[in-house]
């Protein structure tokens, strides 16, 4: 059999373009004649704008334009159309838009919107989700809206057979558990570069949507959709935060429309820490419900998510952390309920994992809860209720490829056992996880296109409209297209930056580019390789069936010696008066279905499984948490790359242990205090403890050669199995993140005073 190139290791795509500084990302474009734009912003959480004066910031010397609102009348972005582009009458965020300014240079535009004049009317603010929703809080974050309510959601499946197994229940646990506003911390920070010319726009952005972008610029700019061209540099990071279009954007693309000129705007530190979309905090009070043998019966989840001051992607999390309550674990009666509420604090969006470790914290702490209630084992609990291939969800989503038991018996059994120091404590953990693994369709399409082109020298090119921000999806595609057509890595070229050249994506989210980018590559492949086929069965005076495509030749399969190279063939099919092009087009949509008003539906073709288990160290006289290790074992269906596998899994992991320890974004009157990677705690590599990954294959008969989605999995279970693994430690239960040194030692000090007593 021929050497395989999916299953086996590659190098990034873009691994050396990145190593010599050759990639190009937004901090490094310009253009002939191009401005700075800057954003002024405002300093008050809650205000009326009463006047802006920016006749100062005209007048000086290299200042080409300063909009505000009355030169974009009713220009606005976001989900229900509550976000002003550049805010008119009322500010309702600390980082709130009021005026842009475009200078010959950056130290121009800053110091233009130093001269420009605003005048405040200031107004009481609301910071807390649960205060906003009181009946007696006299303060409205959108007065049109009449409450601070932005959004509500709310499955059940049956009330009377859900009370029925509360009542009948062994054991019943009832606990809140709280979430904290925490960060992307992307290395790139946010920006963007406008050309608007002869009533063409042209924009350079790192977003992870280009052709959703491009439908939501033609709507914030009134330029039509189709005279807007979306270019994408190399991306430094996206997880989520860059799925969004932000006020800046469409304000740098009026400063471009006004002047003639290209616009450049790009984020500092401290904005992307104020004004990019950070991960939702979260209240979630979970009842969880078992008989004496550890089955579950029944889970209730009431959620409250502060969405700050407007509507963005945070706003529909509950979306897939419904499906964490419902679907995590076979739990028959399940009730969920969430509200989205307005308050004066940074507004939130997508990122990595979308609402799930929120809700899989609060999940997974509980079932070690309930271990304990029952005096059970934590991973025996888990095996009795996990999800198997085959099952229907309460939410009707259909498990088709599934080793989640695989994965938590292999987490379990790859921790260590050493010994104690003086004066530490160690204990271990566990988590499982339940993730979309083959896209989530909340459009109406879900698909992806592709194209591929072979050239007479050989050689493949693929237009694909998946967008690699980074997680190396470039590589799995040209895997999957240089297996299908006999060709080395290095034969295959990507071109996927540019929506005048690339076919229609809805974008990277959801974990979906593998699986779906995935499938409409290999489709598109499968074509030309027909192609290639049909001719080299006329040139070698073979049966098709009997023809093997590798190493950039096709051969008969019984008699290798028989072969011809693949870029004779092209030109045998080129060369000719009535000659043809090889090329394969193929847009693949998965066979999936929207939810309905009731959240009933199989939002994905696949579902990812994983476990993670820890284990911990605590000082006793400081209650510091050290993690030794982590043993990640994820359901991957098929790994197309396994070395890009441990790279997510890696990644997922520290970033979930950031989650756990030590991330937070600190906010005084809505204002973000620790807006710098000094004082925001991000985990470096030396906090990183040893990482297994272990990779465990179940093969997705829907995704391409068996795969199916992992970028965000890797992140989800690791916060609740450090919190499990701490409990197993000290018998302190933590039940808001991070887990500080602070809250270990009060949980500790509590404990020798009840024992003292």
């Amino acid at each position: 059999m021929p050497e395989m190139i999916v299953g086996k290791s590659a190098t990034k795509y873009d691994a050396f373009a990145k190593v010599i500084g050759e990639a190009q990302y937004i901090q490094d474009l310009t253009q002939p004649r191009m401005l700075w734009g800057k954003i002024l912003r405002s300093s008050l959480p809650h205000a009326r704008i009463l006047n802006i004066d920016t006749s100062k910031a005209e007048k000086l010397l290299g200042v080409k334009a300063v909009l505000t609102a009355k030169d974009l009348p009713g220009r606005r972005i976001g989900f229900g159309n509550d976000n002003e582009v550049l805010k008119r009458n009322k500010v309702r965020c600390v980082g709130d838009e009021i005026a842009a300014v475009a200078a010959v240079d950056e130290a121009t535009a800053i110091e233009a919107m130093s001269l420009i004049k605003v005048e405040f009317e200031p107004l009481t603010a609301v910071f807390d989700p649960e205060l906003a929703m009181a009946e007696n809080c006299n303060v409205l974050v959108h007065e049109s809206r009449g409450s601070n309510l932005s959004l509500e959601y709310h499955f059940e499946t049956d009330e009377a057979a859900l009370a029925a197994s509360l009542d009948q229940a062994a054991v019943v646990l009832e606990d809140r558990f709280t979430l904290p506003f925490v960060t992307s911390s992307a290395m790139a920070t946010h920006g963007c570069m406008a050309l608007y010319r002869n009533g063409e726009l042209t924009i350079w952005t790192p977003t992870q949507v280009p052709f959703l972008y491009q439908h939501e610029l033609m709507m914030a700019t009134g330029i039509p959709g189709n005279r807007i061209r979306v270019i994408q540099p190399t991306i430094g990071g996206g997880f989520g935060a860059k799925l969004d279009m932000y006020p800046y954007e469409a304000a740098c693309v009026h400063l471009s429309m006004v002047t003639g000129l290209p616009v450049k705007i790009v984020f500092t530190r401290e904005e992307e820490f104020q004004a990019s979309r950070p991960r939702q905090p979260m209240i979630i009070d979970l009842v969880t419900a078992a008989d004496r043998d550890g089955h579950l019966l029944a889970r209730k989840a009431k959620v409250i998510c502060d969405n700050g001051a407007y509507n963005s992607w945070g706003s529909t999390t509950p979306f897939v952390g419904m499906q964490t309550i419902s679907s995590l674990y076979r739990v028959p009666n399940v009730r969920y309920d969430a509200q989205i509420v307005y308050t004066n604090n940074p507004y939130s969006g997508a990122m990595r994992g979308y609402g799930n470790p929120q809700h899989t914290f609060a999940v997974e702490s509980h079932m070690d809860m309930l271990a304990a209630k029952l005096g059970m084992d934590p991973l025996t609990v888990r095996l009795i209720n996990a999800n198997q291939s085959g099952d229907v969800t309460p939410q009707k989503m259909k498990i088709t490829s599934c080793a989640f038991s695989e994965t938590l018996r292999e987490a379990g059994k790859e921790l260590g056992s050493l010994p104690s120091e003086p004066g530490k404590l160690r204990g271990k953990g566990i988590a499982g996880l339940l993730h979309v693994g083959g896209g989530a369709r909340v459009y109406r399409s879900d698909g992806c296109g592709a194209v591929v082109k072979l050239d007479d020298m050989g050689r493949a090119v693929l237009l694909t409209g998946a967008t690699d921000m980074g997680q190396g999806s470039d590589t799995i595609l040209t895997q999957i297209v240089a297996e299908v057509l006999g060709l080395e890595i290095k034969d295959v070229k990507v071109i996927n930056n540019d929506t005048n050249l690339t076919p229609w994506d809805v974008g990277s989210h959801a974990s979906r580019t593998t699986f779906i980018a995935g499938n409409a590559a290999k489709i598109a492949a499968e074509k030309v390789r027909s192609q290639l086929i049909t001719a080299a069965a006329q040139i070698l005076n073979a049966n098709p069936d009997q023809l093997l495509l590798r190493n950039k030749r096709i051969m008969v399969e019984d008699a290798p010696e028989r072969f011809v190279d693949i870029g004779k063939i092209v030109r045998s099919l080129h060369f000719k008066q009535d000659g043809k092009l090889l090329v394969g087009e193929a847009f693949y949509d998965p066979p999936t279905e929207m939810q309905d008003n009731q959240f009933l539906g199989n939002v994905s073709a696949a579902y990812a499984f994983g476990a993670h288990g820890v284990e911990v160290e605590v000082d006793r006289a400081t209650g510091v948490v050290k993690v030794l290790k982590v043993a990640a074992a994820h359901d991957v269906g098929k790994a197309i790359n396994p070395l890009a596998i441990q790279g997510q899994i890696e990644g997922g992991c520290a970033m979930g242990l950031g989650y756990a320890l030590s991330e937070e974004m600190k906010l005084r009157e809505g204002r973000v205090i620790n807006a710098n990677f000094l004082d925001y705690r991000l985990l470096t590599a030396v906090d990183i403890p040893e990482i297994e990954g272990i990779i465990v294959e179940s093969d997705e008969q829907e995704g391409p050669f068996g795969a199916k989605g992992i970028g965000e999995a890797c992140c989800i279970p690791t916060g609740a199995a450090v919190a499990n693994a701490v409990y197993a430690a000290t018998g302190v239960r933590i039940k808001e993140l991070p887990i500080t040194p602070a809250k270990v030692l009060e949980g500790l000090n509590k404990m020798r005073s009840t024992f003292d007593t």
